[in-house]
């Protein structure tokens, strides 16, 4: 099997919590939007009530009321994103993985049975069903915890190397911002070494659409638990309760 190469706006290898760090997404927090709203509102007000005695001064108020009603409304801060910055904060708009641990099972039985990904539901709870398309394309249905809910995507695996990494991301305009990569190497002591990333994000805009379990902590730990799991049912054929 060769080296499959999918190359990602000019880069080989996928950083699972980059692979859509561009994205447009909410980066106003609930208090801020309300905020925003409510000095909009009274800015907007008084401008319109000054301008006919002070045009410069009420055409800037109406405007900056302007400006603070758009980032109340529409959750989004044109400033901020092109600082790169968000008051929900990227680190809290989305789950984010990564681990390390060790298999005792030689790397390409390791990686054989993780790249075929109809596997991975029977260890993974989150994971209703994943059904395979083509080699590198396949359909994903993945459940919250206490079922608070469930979401389908499309996957496509973007860089894979035998033995040693698999990487992978949800394909565009799919419900869920989601990527991956994980590493295969030979532990010191035997086995395989094997370090997870794992990246979830809801849409943008997903605010009020039924999404938002998907950054609860209980399905953050739900993952967590998952990947644990894969390390015993390989080595022993059975789930572990965690």
């Amino acid at each position: 099997m060769s080296k499959y190469n999918h190359p990602l706006n000019g880069h080989g290898e996928p950083r699972a919590t980059a692979l859509y760090e561009h994205s447009n997404v909410l980066n106003v927090s609930k208090p801020g939007r309300i905020a925003s709203i409510v000095g909009g509102a009274m800015m907007t007000t008084a401008a319109i009530n000054q301008i006919g005695k002070h045009p410069i001064r009420g055409l800037l108020r109406l405007i900056t009321g302007g400006y603070l009603l758009y980032r109340g409304i529409s959750g989004n801060c044109p400033i901020s994103a092109m600082a790169g910055r968000s008051s929900s904060d990227k680190h809290n708009s989305a789950i984010n993985i990564r681990t390390k641990f060790i298999v005792d099972k030689p790397r390409f039985e390791v990686y054989n049975f993780w790249r075929s990904v109809e596997n991975l539901p029977h260890f993974m709870r989150h994971l209703a069903v994943v059904t395979e398309t083509d080699s590198h394309h396949s359909h994903w249905v993945a459940t919250g915890p206490g079922k608070l809910g469930t979401i389908e995507w499309d996957a496509e695996i973007i860089k894979d190397e035998p033995g040693e990494l698999i990487g992978w991301r949800s394909a565009p305009g799919s419900d869920l911002v989601t990527a991956g990569k994980i590493t295969f190497s030979d532990a010191i002591s035997g086995g395989t070494e094997m370090e997870v990333i794992i990246s979830y994000r809801p849409p943008a805009g997903y605010v009020g659409t039924g999404l938002a379990w998907i950054l609860n902590p209980a399905f953050e730990s739900m993952i967590r638990k998952d990947i644990l799991r894969f390390k015993n049912y390989v080595e022993t054929g059975e789930i572990q309760t965690i």
